[in-house]
């Protein structure tokens, strides 16, 4: 049952008149609509998404006369962060076709701020986690079941953000009046090291920590070389280059512009969140296998 006064309407969103009747009567757009990264998708896909799919968006944001265009980007315009931790001047070293794509849309929306003077405001969230999240499941089941296996040093930098706190955040993007114009990196409120968060997994989940590491080398040219053998048939690889990018790649952010300009205060502790999100994978059953899951992403 839906919430009162919400209303679904199904549609492309590169799709104008799709477009036009969800834009209709409303007085603020929140863009999340992505393509994830999957074999089947080829790379014209993501721009017609990310970028047309934006597009279309914000000439309907126009035509209607919005008054707040919430747009969401992803860190990962960023790439490895070299010298953590970085803020939203870091360069952009977007490191496949989803995060090239993104940086286009985010760029496109933000152009659009400037010549047709739309409020739009940019979101830069990390590495979102919660109850509802799959994309985390395959690691704690991995730890769960004592599989979990480090490549590299474990020293690497890893940024979450609960679900919660980003809602939160975007939540202030429409309201406050210093966002329109600007970007903001939406995370957790410290970065931990990819051992710090397993570890907490660990801990959570009742079983030791991962003690087991591989070195990481032989895996990215494996990942690499899968990628180019499948992908073009649309078949899911066994091991993709950005999972084992997962292990190498830091990824630490500052989150004090939205602390300053905004008032962004995150109130979930990393613990806290694995948590009460391995309880939602308890409470359906993900993690002992009573509920059926792809673990392709």
């Amino acid at each position: 049952m839906l919430p009162q006064g919400v209303d679904i309407v199904e549609g492309d969103i590169t799709d104008p008149r799709a477009v036009e009747r969800a834009v209709t009567g409303v007085n603020a757009i929140f863009h999340l609509a992505a393509v994830y990264r999957e074999a089947k998708h080829r790379d014209a896909q993501y721009a017609r998404v990310h970028v047309e799919g934006t597009r279309c968006l914000l000439d309907a944001a126009c035509n209607h006369q919005v008054t707040r265009f919430v747009h969401c980007s992803t860190v990962g315009v960023h790439g490895h962060i070299e010298a953590p931790p970085a803020d939203e001047q870091a360069p952009y070293k977007p490191g496949d076709v989803y995060q090239r794509t993104k940086l286009e849309g985010e760029q496109l929306a933000l152009s659009y701020h400037g010549r047709h003077g739309l409020p739009v405001t940019v979101a830069r969230p990390t590495a979102i986690y919660g109850p509802g999240d799959m994309r985390l499941l395959k690691l704690f089941r991995l730890i769960a079941r004592r599989r979990f296996i480090v490549l590299g040093t474990g020293e690497i930098f890893y940024h979450m953000v609960h679900v919660d706190d980003l809602a939160r955040g975007l939540q202030l993007l429409w309201h406050h009046p210093c966002a329109p114009g600007e970007v903001f990196i939406l995370g957790g409120e410290r970065y931990h090291s990819l051992r710090e968060l397993t570890a907490m997994i660990a801990e959570a989940v009742g079983v030791s920590k991962p003690w087991v590491r591989l070195p990481a080398r032989p895996f990215q040219i494996a990942g690499t070389l899968c990628e180019k053998v499948c992908i073009p048939f649309g078949i899911e690889p066994p091991i993709y280059r950005r999972r084992v990018d997962f292990f190498t790649k830091s990824r630490a952010f500052s989150i004090d512009k939205a602390r300053r300009l905004l008032g962004y205060r995150p109130t979930v502790s990393l613990e806290a969140g694995i948590r009460t999100t391995l309880e939602w994978y308890q409470a359906h059953g993900y993690l002992d296998g009573r509920s059926p899951v792809a673990l392709t992403r």
